[in-house]
């Protein structure tokens, strides 16, 4: 049984909050089960030294825990960004540049910010599907705007967790399950079920082929609702879906 009473193959209820903060290019607040991340998308004219002159676009990250988002204080960062939130800063920008044709966009840089509020496991993989639809918000203000033609949203990406506990595959794990898990798997997929990024390792001991198999079914599936959530919520914010892919 699960701690939360959740079937093995089951998510914790998902919601996405868009437009949450007033000031951003493109904000939502997700929350899966107690974990609470907001994400904003900020857009800058230019794009970094080396990448100026060749007509291409940017996008990157930054990732952090507020203080209160764990049992423990956290500290904010000072100048210095610790080891573990610059990995999932750089798989954030990994997983989201993925989304786009940079061409389209233009030698401009989208920024996004997430920042945990509450966490419960799994806040990386919230911040990209939470960071997707702040992505998505400030592409379609570019477009209203004028600035840019045509979306370069090429592909609707998200990402979820899954592990084995006690002997059992599980689907979206909380942090009382993360932190006891044999194998621990963060996946990135688009909307055609297309892998961009796998993150799996064993805790304790080691797994088998077919155990990772059934780990990418069950991301599968719920990247698959994740897919539709986004989907649910942005046509909230516009009935028009031509942007998305």
């Amino acid at each position: 049984m699960r701690p939360d009473g959740r079937q093995p193959d089951e998510m914790r209820e998902v919601r996405i909050l868009p437009n949450y903060q007033r000031n951003a290019y493109g904000s939502a607040l997700i929350e899966m089960g107690r974990t609470r991340v907001i994400c904003s998308a900020s857009v800058i004219e230019s794009v970094p030294e080396w990448m100026k002159g060749q007509g291409y676009g940017w996008l990157t990250a930054e990732y952090s825990m507020l203080p209160g988002s764990s049992t423990t204080r956290i500290f904010r960062d000072r100048g210095h960004v610790n080891g573990r939130s610059k990995e999932i800063e750089r798989l954030i920008g990994r997983s989201l540049r993925a989304s786009l044709d940079m061409k389209r966009l233009g030698e401009r840089t989208i920024w996004i910010d997430c920042d945990v509020v509450d966490a419960d496991g799994g806040t990386r993989t919230a911040s990209i599907t939470g960071g997707f639809v702040a992505l998505y918000l400030a592409v379609n203000r570019l477009m209203s705007e004028g600035l840019i033609s045509e979306s370069p949203i090429v592909r609707q990406v998200a990402a979820v967790s899954v592990g084995i506990v006690n002997g059992q595959e599980r689907l979206d794990l909380c942090y009382q399950e993360d932190s006891v898990a044999q194998v621990d798997m963060n996946v990135v997929m688009d909307h055609g079920g297309n892998l961009i990024e796998v993150q799996a390792t064993a805790e304790r001991g080691t797994f088998t082929l077919d155990q990772m198999g059934k780990l990418l079914e069950l991301a599968s599936k719920g990247i698959s609702e994740l897919i539709e959530k986004q989907r649910e919520v942005l046509k909230i914010v516009q009935d028009d879906r031509r942007f998305l892919p």
